[in-house]
């Protein structure tokens, strides 16, 4: 038997999975926290932060990985040897400046108390006045990149978050000799060689195949000083995924593992999942449910659709362009009900009967019909990221009366949630992008059956659930498995690697004519309401956050 070890990189820990290649048995999982975890209010040694960072150690993701990788083969008995590739996906866009041997600047004595020295956490979101001068340049200047990330800037992106860099401590900016995504320098350190992928690249730094990085004349139009910029994150870009090296002895010796293992070029955490649910062709979307949603979906050619977080080539598998929408507020959108709206008198049903609070609500309002509350709800608790994109627009819910239940508030909730993945998907459409079925990924789409059934409804198209607890660790295993090869008891493609390892639930979800039928007259109430507070007709939702910020 030979297997791969895939290693997932969250925010707040990484996990290790060990997967046997030839039927996808998943044989162990370990995972370790971020000693530091996630430092928003000061640094290790007590330097304040402002509002909105979000900084990491870097050494904190190699503790974990000595920590991980011994354990999981103590756990599973593998022999190193017949462990043949190491996949890596991580959160992205996670940045830090480096030193030209990969020494991040944080470690040097001279600014370990400087805030920009540390890695910028994907959701770093203190760069958002750069953000907003990069877009509005390029908006004027008329760059060609702007069109692929639906006309948007973003603060989670490396652009921004690099020219805080050089604007607040420009001695750090001086010093980096590289600037790099936090998953290509996690890859270097293992196999010695530096490679940056083409998801993380094309998605979070402007990279295409054909144009390259935007131009040196739009960095000098930003700031003169950032002329360098896309020179510092230069390397080789490699397909997501796709073989990067070999293992290094040092490495080796501290993981456990043989030198001369593949090593995979990394990968967006999300968009790593799709091979995990045999996703790898076009038609079928791909949806990565947690606290928000990811939506993917394979093109084979760069198809641009307004309102999208981006496209780029070989962003999710090799060989497609992937094109990305999301949804900001899901999980949370139903954690905010029940930690804030639900009482007392259904906390203590929910804990005589032994069940979690979601559960006994999914019960409840699973024997309600479509329709039947009288409820609609716009899913904007944390803003609209597709297509909108718009952060300062907020929740609304309409139709309720002194006869309104929790349940009935519960479901409207996740049929909000189901009309705004419609949207996205009339959008694909729109954009000539084939949608034929979805399939969900994530801790949502496996533990609520009857959720994932209203989506059916709502789309009204099949839905297929994928069947790992650790999607994401999966699909690096998978890809692991295909940089390898079949020489190596691997697999020749990602595609006939998916095939053997992917993992679905047998059910189809299959929408149903009546309730579908219903939902049809739903969403299109949803859908004024959509564009009515969302396109510019009524901006009540900014104008009553400006009267609570005393504006």
């Amino acid at each position: 038997m030979k297997y791969t070890l895939g290693l997932d990189f969250g925010t707040l820990s990484a996990r290790a999975l060990l997967v046997c290649t030839e039927d996808g048995r998943e044989v162990a999982s370990v995972a370790a926290d971020y000693a530091h975890g996630v430092m928003d209010r000061t640094l290790p040694d007590g330097t304040p932060l402002g509002a909105d960072w979000a900084l990491q150690v870097p050494s904190d993701y190699l503790e974990a990985l000595r920590r991980i990788v011994p354990a999981v083969l103590r756990e599973s008995g593998v022999d190193a040897g017949d462990v043949i590739g190491i996949g890596v996906d991580f959160t992205s866009c996670t940045v830090l400046p480096a030193k030209a041997d990969g020494t991040p600047l944080c470690e040097l004595g001279a600014f370990s108390s400087e805030p920009n020295a540390y890695v910028k956490l994907w959701k770093h979101h203190a760069a958002q006045k750069y953000a907003a001068v990069i877009e509005e340049t390029a908006v004027r200047r008329g760059e060609a990149f702007l069109r692929r990330y639906g006309g948007r800037v973003s603060s989670e992106a490396a652009l921004p978050k690099i020219w805080q860099i050089l604007a607040e401590a420009p001695d750090v900016y001086a010093a980096a000799d590289c600037i790099l995504e936090a998953g290509d320098w996690l890859v270097w350190k293992l196999c010695g060689r530096r490679v940056a992928n083409a998801a993380m690249a094309g998605y979070k730094a402007y990279w295409s195949p054909v144009g390259g990085y935007p131009s040196e004349d739009f960095l000098r139009a930003l700031d003169p000083g950032l002329a360098d910029a896309y020179r510092k994150m230069a390397a080789p870009v490699v397909a997501s995924g796709a073989y990067a090296g070999e293992l290094t002895e040092k490495a080796a010796a501290a993981l456990g593992l043989k030198a001369g293992t593949t090593v995979t070029a990394a990968h967006i955490d999300a968009h790593v999942t799709l091979p995990a649910v045999k996703v790898v062709r076009p038609g079928q979307l791909c949806a990565i449910m947690g606290t928000s949603t990811c939506h993917i979906l394979l093109d084979r050619a760069e198809t641009v659709v307004p309102g999208f977080c981006g496209v780029a080539a070989d962003g999710a598998v090799p060989g497609y362009y992937a094109l990305e929408a999301g949804q900001c507020c899901v999980g949370d959108h139903f954690a905010w009900f029940v930690e804030h709206c639900v009482p007392e008198s259904y906390t203590e049903e929910a804990r005589k009967r032994g069940i979690g609070i979601h559960a006994l609500l999914t019960e409840k309002m699973s024997k309600l019909s479509p329709g039947q509350s009288g409820l609609l709800a716009l899913d904007w608790w944390n803003g609209n990221r597709s297509v909108l994109v718009d952060a300062e627009l907020s929740g609304l819910m309409l139709g309720m009366t002194l006869r309104t239940t929790p349940e009935e508030m519960y479901r409207a909730l996740i049929e909000a949630t189901a009309y705004g993945t419609r949207m996205i998907v009339e959008a694909y459409r729109n954009a000539g992008v084939p949608v034929s079925g979805m399939v969900a990924a994530g801790g949502i789409a496996r533990k609520n059956p009857a959720l994932v059934q209203i989506y059916a409804d709502v789309l009204n198209m099949p839905i297929r659930v994928g069947a790992s607890k650790q999607s994401g660790a999966l699909g690096s295993a998978i890809f692991a498995a295909a940089a390898a090869g079949a020489s190596k008891g691997g697999m020749a493609t990602v595609e006939e690697a998916a095939e053997r390892m992917g993992a679905l639930e047998s059910r189809v979800y299959t929408p149903g004519k009546a309730a579908s039928a219903v939902y049809e007259k739903l969403y299109a109430e949803y859908k004024t309401l959509h564009d009515y507070f969302g396109r510019g007709e009524n901006g009540v939702m900014k104008r009553l956050r400006a009267i609570a910020a005393g504006k």
